[in-house]
């Protein structure tokens, strides 16, 4: 096994799409290192990305925020212009792993994990994130609700990683929320969860919305049609009532022992039921 800090990107992406063999990038390195230990692979290239310029950082941009691909989670909770703006997105990246682990777990490594459940992928879903990302041809931007394409897989590209994550700018009257459901207190894998993107207008009624669920599918589920029914209403219960069985129309899960089919289909609109109204708090509405 070789083992290399890449300088830049595109040494990083050269290295990635050269080598013959299995090849895994190591950021926060809370899954790979796991992974490795354990046996379940044993790549013959790692490609560090701590050390390239600017994949520590978080960036304003055209309004919102680039998050670097090498940003702690930790970090992330603590930027103040980021929680303001996206709540729900910083909430889901905080539940992953203990303490330790958040000093160097990373929303980027989330998603290219492509676990259903990942905890950071809901949010960035919701909040119509787009990843730039790095390869052999060149950089490419692409939506974060492209990348995920199955338990364990991405859309990735030989020799391409995700360099940031872009959350974009929004008005005052808008915000998110981000819940899960575990079997323990802390540190446990989503059995369900939901986020919830919401912009109101000047009267309190919903102007837009989006809702992202996670863990009841192979990858994350964009509710679009439960997400309308919110659209031109105060969330009513009759309204969030719906929008839950709208929710639960589009879940596919599996069965097994932490959860039966029926049990998180039912868990996840009654969570996407919670988010909206907190998100719906957040960005100013009152109920």
């Amino acid at each position: 096994m070789r083992y290399v800090a890449a300088k830049t990107a595109k040494e990083a992406a050269g290295l990635l799409a050269a080598e013959p063999g299995s090849s895994r990038i190591l950021a926060g390195g809370t899954d790979v290192l796991v992974q490795l230990k354990s046996g379940v692979v044993e790549p013959d290239l790692i490609v560090d990305i701590k050390k390239i310029p600017g994949l520590g950082d978080i960036t304003a941009e055209a309004g919102g925020f680039r998050i670097g691909a090498a940003v702690p989670n930790a970090v992330l909770g603590e930027h103040a212009g980021v929680v303001a703006l996206w709540p729900g997105v910083v909430e889901g990246a905080n539940l992953i792993g203990s303490t330790q682990v958040q000093g160097r777990c990373t929303m980027a490594g989330n998603l290219c994990n492509g676990s259903p459940a990942g905890d950071a992928v809901p949010g960035l879903v919701a909040a119509n994130a787009v990843a730039r990302i790095a390869g052999p041809d060149g950089e490419r931007d692409c939506a974060v609700a492209d990348i995920p394409a199955g338990p364990g897989k991405t859309t990735l590209r030989k020799g391409e990683i995700i360099t940031s994550i872009f959350l974009p700018a929004r008005p005052e009257r808008a915000s998110d929320a981000y819940l899960r459901f575990i079997p323990r207190t802390e540190m446990d894998i989503a059995v369900a969860s939901a986020a919830v993107s919401l912009e109101l207008d000047d009267d309190g009624t919903v102007k837009s919305a989006r809702i992202a669920l996670g863990a009841v599918a192979p990858t994350v589920v964009v509710a679009d049609a439960a997400a309308q029914l919110l659209v031109g209403t105060m969330l009513e219960d009759a309204t969030l009532a719906k929008m839950a069985k709208a929710c639960e129309a589009v879940c596919n899960p599996i069965d097994d022992k932490r959860g039966t089919v029926e049990y998180r289909t039912k868990t996840a609109g009654t969570l996407a039921k919670r988010a909206a109204v907190i998100a719906y708090a957040r960005a100013g509405g009152s109920k």
